[in-house]
């Protein structure tokens, strides 16, 4: 059955939503959070995931698809994380704002509303549905 996720980058210092579509598929590395590296390791080929840009923006920009699965990370010389590959998949006509989502009560729970701070997160079906609405 298939998942869905939300990723986070920092779009100034790291990895932006231009750079992704540039470059299509690309890996999903530098996760150095143990609750983060459990989903990492939960995802699956084929399952989705919002792309976040946190810092100033605070936003959904679009989706990407799992196209690998977990594998180390080798940019951790302790060889306790992984990471995944990631494809572009879809933009959104508009980026969806925390703001915006916040006001949903429908997605008050979402664990982007309750733990910001997570760089990893799944995200439920029907939470799913409702912004992939907004994001037409």
């Amino acid at each position: 059955m298939k998942k869905f996720w939300l990723i986070k980058t920092e779009p100034d210092n790291d990895w932006s939503w231009s750079d992704q579509l540039k470059k299509n598929i690309e890996c999903w590395d530098g996760v150095r959070n143990y609750a983060a590296r459990k989903n990492l390791q939960s995802m699956k080929k084929n399952d989705l995931a919002f792309f976040y840009h946190s810092g100033k923006d605070k936003c959904i920009m679009g989706i990407v698809k799992i196209v690998k699965e977990a594998y180390p990370d080798p940019s951790d010389k302790s060889g306790k994380f992984v990471m995944v590959d990631v494809k572009s998949f879809k933009s959104f006509t508009v980026p969806i704002t925390l703001t915006k989502i916040k006001t949903i009560k429908a997605l008050d729970r979402m664990v982007l509303v309750n733990n910001s701070r997570l760089s990893v997160q799944p995200v439920k079906k029907s939470e799913w549905e409702i912004i992939c609405k907004l994001g037409q």
